[in-house]
């Protein structure tokens, strides 16, 4: 089990442990101490000192950090900004300075609000860091003494008292009525009791009962243990690794921006290459006209406002998140919900209520079931089978009496101080018209056995003033049972044990025995023949909120997967309640651990529950629906979380019982710790997505347009219609108004009954595409009747291209109309009146458009010619036609069929 290595500093041999040694659960605790060359009295000081030079310090390596500078520079790695840079060092070059600025200060603000959104490094292994105690109590040389927990090495003896973290990990030596909180870690909703006996070799951690592990919670008990590992070596710092090695996801809108900008850029260059050797070959341009005719086509052609309100519509996502309790860490997280095709959920507290609850009471022949939420002492004892109506009070009595709970309202929330399903028991005395603190004063407590896993049983010795004695005990079924209950009356009691335990609740048996009054010691002996009052069955109820939000979800075409450390029947007895899946199956992490890859990538579509879920099984799971080519989100709460939250495409952790390592490993922070939370993100995530498409599908026609226009002028031979200032006059006015106004827009009707996107589904859709197409053409079209008509006119080349701004940007607003509603008719009274935003909108554009056409310093800045009003009207006449032939276009698609969008 160990090997020595000699030092050549201390002329001496060290302990190294072996990768054998890692199953420290299965051995015994001599094997264990021999393991690891130490005794129940500890290591001497000087040999701690040499393990902990040779080990390390009990601590987790800090990330190294992203310096801001880099991160900075980081938001200008995309194609389109990098053509965007080129473009305006051409326009400088060419003496176009209020180009040149204008583009480089879009390029600018769209790279610091990304800064900004996306500023905070990766924190999960600081996180972590925080879960280990200062300071921790050893035996060194047989002595009790408080150290650094950093200064903890394998080999020390801990001792443990209720409330404390566990330092390091352990393994245990003795205990005495312990119990852990390791729901962090595993998952588990109700403290693991804890024993010295070893468990089975292929034990999952949340069945290790020999075992204490780093950065949980004892709740009650004391304990000595043995440090069987440190800092990385830990549970936790396992974790750590996995965290470590996870690579960030790429979003989908940023693969699909990448890739969108890659292709438009070579269009662009490639087009911009070919007509400057046309004009200068074919047409005889001068070398430099024609460069300034290239650069117009690239600034008409080149949407430089797009990633700007891209990114301004995801923030305005995030606002809303916010409103719904959902904090969003990276921007891009807010329109990959939209996709999410996959939630993976932790079970406890995210699904229920993480409150115990006793649901079902069976006392001999009678049974009842038991409603109410949480540990709130409201609800309705119903009787369901038997006789009787109403609770024996002995049973209750019991409940109450054997407890070291206490209930508190705080804040107009019912909360308890112990363990959760005593405090269960508390809210059960309540509901049935009993005063526990009362009962308590009534029957004063003389002595107690604390519940412990070797007998798995509790008991309390109480009196009354008048000096009747009783013996109330509480604990596992069968031990209750083994006091004084025959075979048949225990064949009785099982069938009701078995019952509940089907429906996955957790079941308490309790007992009763008068004892002498004088009596003032409390033993075993006197336990013996026990009358057996009844069980209880215990459920961690599930939230009524979830149950609808996983309705929503299916009915959006997203599955729901329960990822839990908990027992298979007690996860699938709460997927039943919350109709996950029509008929929930189950794999537990024993059979994951059985299966390859491939096998659980195909398991996975048909399974809704995973249970005793290690962090590797959850990564497995998670990774296995990607492989699918599933979009998933992942919620949960502990460090054995974060893994799984970081490989998913959105991690999404608890924000009030969440661990710091979690947070800090997700995209998005649930503030309320609701599950309805992320459907509602969901929602919202889809509507910001649709949104984007709205922006690409009103500001590109733009583009197309005077890109179209440009072209012909340079092949065929006509001057430009519009100068390269103007160009962009049109194209910042309009991002900044109309372009922006689109990412305040509410979501479509029946945006959560369409299915879920496909991972590869592009940006450009076949239907986002022909519209496109089709409206750059129309607007060209306008523009060029618009010009030439115009100068045939009379009117001055100058006065001509003011015509074509001011048509253009009258076909922009009439088209806002029309983009609005993608998947339904715009001709209606909701869709032609507005938002508040579209107005204002409106409204800014139009004084800025009188500012382009009658103010003097811009007419000399622009080369603009006041316009009649004649005139004024004839384009906005246009528009409305525009307006309503794109209507007319929309209702052709939809009955054609063409598009499986508009279905």
């Amino acid at each position: 089990m160990t090997v020595t290595l000699y030092d050549e500093r201390t002329k001496t041999g060290t302990l190294m442990l072996s990768e054998a040694a890692r199953d420290w659960h299965a051995m015994s605790k001599d094997a264990a101490l021999a393991a690891l060359d130490t005794a129940p009295e500890g290591l001497s000081a000087g040999e701690a000192a040499l393990r902990l030079e040779q080990y390390g310090p009990n601590t987790l390596p800090s990330p190294k950090g992203t310096p801001p500078i880099l991160r900075f520079l980081a938001q200008f790695n995309n194609a389109l900004i990098y053509f965007l840079l080129a473009a305006a060092l051409a326009a400088l070059l060419l003496d176009h300075a209020v180009d040149a600025a204008v583009i480089v200060l879009v390029v600018v603000v769209n790279a610091v609000v990304g800064f900004v959104q996306e500023g905070r490094a990766e924190k999960a292994l600081s996180g972590m860091e925080s879960l280990l105690t200062d300071k921790a109590h050893v035996l060194r040389g047989g002595i009790r003494d408080s150290v650094d927990a950093a200064a903890l090495v394998p080999g020390d003896v801990v001792t443990l008292d209720a409330g404390d973290r566990v330092p390091a990990d352990l393994r245990l030596l003795r205990v005495r009525g312990v119990a852990v909180e390791e729901a962090a870690l595993t998952g588990e909703s109700v403290a693991s009791e804890k024993h010295e006996e070893p468990a089975e070799t292929a034990a999952s951690l949340a069945d290790r009962a020999s075992m204490a592990y780093s950065g949980t919670l004892v709740a009650r008990g004391q304990a000595t243990g043995v440090v069987v590992a440190t800092g990385s070596a830990t549970e936790i710092g396992r974790i750590s690794k996995l965290l470590h090695a996870v690579p960030s996801i790429t979003t989908p809108l940023l693969r699909q921006i990448d890739a969108f900008a890659n292709r438009l850029t070579l269009a662009i260059f490639a087009a911009g290459v070919a007509l400057y050797l046309f004009a200068i070959t074919l047409r005889d341009f001068d070398r430099v006209d024609a460069l300034i005719s290239v650069v117009a086509l690239a600034v008409g052609a080149v949407p430089e406002g797009l990633p700007a309100v891209i990114t301004i519509t995801l923030a305005i996502g995030v606002q809303r998140m916010a409103a719904r309790k959902a904090v969003i860490r990276k921007l891009p997280a807010v329109e990959t919900l939209g996709a999410t095709s996959v939630i993976c959920t932790d079970k406890t507290g995210t699904l229920t209520r993480n409150e115990m609850m006793v649901t079902r009471v069976v006392a001999g022949e009678d049974e009842f079931a038991v409603s109410g939420i949480g540990y709130a002492p409201d609800g309705v004892i119903t009787a369901t089978a038997g006789s009787g109506d109403a609770v024996p009070p002995d049973i209750v009595r019991c409940g109450a009496l054997c407890n070291d709970a206490h209930l508190r309202l705080v804040g107009g929330i019912w909360t308890v101080t112990g363990d959760p399903m005593e405090g269960a028991l508390l809210a059960l005395a309540r509901k049935a018209g009993i005063d526990d603190e009362r009962l308590r004063q009534e029957w004063r407590r003389i002595d107690e056995i604390p519940f412990d896993a070797t007998y798995r049983l509790m008991a309390t010795l109480c009196r009354t003033d008048e000096g009747r004695c009783l013996a109330f005990v509480k604990g596992a079924p069968e031990a209750v049972l083994a006091l004084g209950a025959t075979d048949t009356q225990a064949s009785s009691w099982n069938a009701a044990i078995d019952r509940a335990a089907s429906e996955g609740e957790r079941v308490l048996g309790f007992a009763m025995r008068e004892v002498p009054g004088d009596t003032q010691r409390l033993d075993f002996a006197l336990l013996q023949g026990a009358t057996m009052l009844g069980v209880m069955g215990f459920i961690d109820p599930p939230r009524e909120e979830a149950r609808l939000a996983i309705a929503e979800c299916r009915s959006a075409g997203i599955a729901v997967k329960m990822i839990t450390g908990d027992h298979a029947a007690t996860a699938l007895a709460i997927a039943r309640q919350l109709d996950l899946a029509d008929d929930p199956k189950a794999l537990t992490g024993a059979q994951i651990e059985a299966m390859s890859d491939e096998e659980l990538a195909e398991a996975v579509p048909a399974t809704a529950v995973f249970a005793r879920a290690s962090p590797e099984h959850k990564l497995r799971i998670v990774r296995a629906q990607q492989s699918r080519g599933a979009i998933v989100a992942m919620t949960g709460d502990g460090v054995n979380d974060a893994p799984s939250l970081k490989q998913a495409d959105v991690g999404t952790a608890m924000g009030v019982s969440g661990t710091e390592a979690a947070r800090q490993a997700s995209e998005m922070v649930l503030l309320d710790d609701n599950f309805a939370s992320i459907v509602a993100a969901v929602r919202e995530g889809r509507t910001v997505y649709d949104n984007i498409r709205k922006v690409i599908a009103w500001t590109l026609p733009t583009n197309g347009g005077e890109a179209i226009a440009v072209v012909l002028a340079i092949l065929v031979g006509f001057a430009l219609p519009m100068t390269a200032t103007q160009i962009l006059w049109i194209n910042l006015v309009m991002t900044v108004t109309l372009g922006l106004v689109l990412a305040f827009e509410p979501p479509e009707l029946g945006i959560m009954q369409r299915p879920p996107r496909k991972r590869d589904a592009p940006l450009l859709s076949s239907f986002l595409l022909w519209r496109v197409v089709l409206v750059s053409v129309l607007f060209a079209a306008v523009v060029l009747a618009v010009f030439f008509g115009a100068q045939r006119m009379g009117d001055s080349v100058e006065e001509a291209r003011t015509l074509v701004v001011n048509m253009l940007i009258i076909a922009e607003i009439f088209y806002l109309f029309n983009v609005r509603y993608l998947h339904m008719r715009s001709l209606t009274f909701e869709g032609t009146k507005g938002t508040r935003p579209v107005l204002i909108a409106i409204a800014c554009v139009i004084v800025a458009q009188l500012a382009f056409t009658y103010l003097p310093p811009l007419q000399e800045v622009f080369e603009s010619r006041p316009i009649s009003l004649r005139d004024g009207l004839i384009l906005l006449v246009i528009g409305a036609a525009l307006f309503l032939l794109l209507e007319a276009e929309k209702i052709v698609m939809r009955k054609l069929g063409w598009f499986e969008e508009l279905n």
